[in-house]
């Protein structure tokens, strides 16, 4: 079950998020109306080079002045406000929506100890591990995600979603089965410009959660979903693996494969096979990933879940279902399914 969607204009020319609603509603038989979000890249020019801290408080006593804190400790606050909302009949409102746009101090980042992506890593973990009544849900720069427990077209309207104009645009309608549906537990799952929507199931959950709380991030969502954004920051970011490479660790070929391969790509393979091997992940799925360069995606390695591209233009377009890309782009072309484990990457165009 569940609806993925995601495009990317490489030229970066912006669209309002009137079309990726529609788009994600059209696949509400892939949803229960237990979790819904969407993610947008360049939704805030204004503060493009701060860090958009999206939060859910359950109060704005205790959680928020805890917060503050954290946040007053490692930097500036430049500006803060509660997320513009519209009240939504299928959606009861059990979180405080807010933002925050935030710059790490200078101070923390002397020498190489430390960068501001650290920074801001280290305080999402913090606060998600403790500060009881506050999840920080969206934390990455010129970006933010839009999620609530409800049907797509009500979190859009709840979020005013059309409001936004992006270059890169997901969507996630959600049937959750092995965990609960709660606003921290519905897609997008964020850190810093990684958000990631997934259908299926993580089955190697538990290897890879231990995997990346072994370099400290810290999984609370009380989903396998989660595990995903960390492995990209991982093996993306701090490793500073290709895109590619990234999916060879998650969706590697089979052993079979890879010996029927010349020896070069073969050795390749190999390496990265052996050297993660703990972030290998099992199990059915399709994902699409959003990133500060463009968007990834691919399947398991025998397709257990669909996934659907399109391109039409500087626009490439990846979903759940091809009908959801016509909604977006009726006139799409070059419509087609990628191989299992096939890397579907758009980048921007410089």
């Amino acid at each position: 079950m569940c609806g993925i969607i995601g495009f990317i204009d490489r030229t970066k020319s912006r669209m309002d998020g009137s079309s990726i609603k529609a788009a994600l509603s059209l696949m509400n038989e892939r949803g229960s109306g237990d979790g819904a979000g969407y993610a947008a890249y360049g939704i805030y020019p204004e503060y493009a080079d701060y860090y958009a801290l999206h939060v859910f408080f359950d109060n704005l006593g205790e959680p928020k002045k805890k917060v503050d804190e954290l946040l007053q400790q490692l930097g500036e606050i430049v500006h803060q406000e509660e997320i513009p909302t519209t009240p939504q009949l299928g959606i009861k409102k059990v979180h405080i929506p807010w933002r925050y746009f935030f710059k790490p101090s200078e101070d923390l980042m002397s020498g190489k100890a430390a960068s501001e992506k650290d920074v801001v890593t280290y305080i999402v973990m913090e606060v998600n591990a403790n500060v009881k009544g506050a999840t920080i849900f969206s934390s990455g720069k010129n970006m933010g995600v839009f999620k609530a427990s409800g049907w797509p077209e009500d979190v859009a309207n709840f979020y005013r979603i059309e409001d936004y104009k992006g270059y890169i645009w997901l969507g996630h309608n959600r049937y959750p089965t092995n965990s609960p549906g709660w606003w921290g537990g519905a897609h997008p799952f964020n850190l810093l410009n990684w958000s990631v929507v997934h259908n299926g199931e993580i089955t190697s959950y538990g290897t890879n959660q231990r995997y990346v709380e072994g370099y400290g991030y810290k999984c609370t969502a009380l989903t396998d979903t989660e595990v995903v954004a960390y492995l990209f920051d991982l093996l993306g970011r701090q490793h500073e693996l290709s895109y590619e490479t990234v999916v060879k660790a998650l969706a590697p070929p089979f052993w079979d494969d890879i010996d029927r391969m010349s020896a070069k790509e073969a050795e390749l393979n190999k390496a990265v096979r052996l050297t993660y091997g703990s972030a290998l992940m099992n199990g059915p799925f399709a994902i699409v990933v959003g990133t500060e360069n463009g968007i990834v995606g691919f399947t398991d390695r025998i397709k257990l879940r669909p996934l659907v591209v399109g391109e039409n233009g500087n626009r490439l377009y990846i979903s759940s279902e091809e009908a959801a890309i016509r909604v977006l782009d009726p006139k799409v072309k070059n419509v087609y399914t990628p191989r299992a484990g096939e890397p579907i990457i758009g980048r921007f165009i410089e």
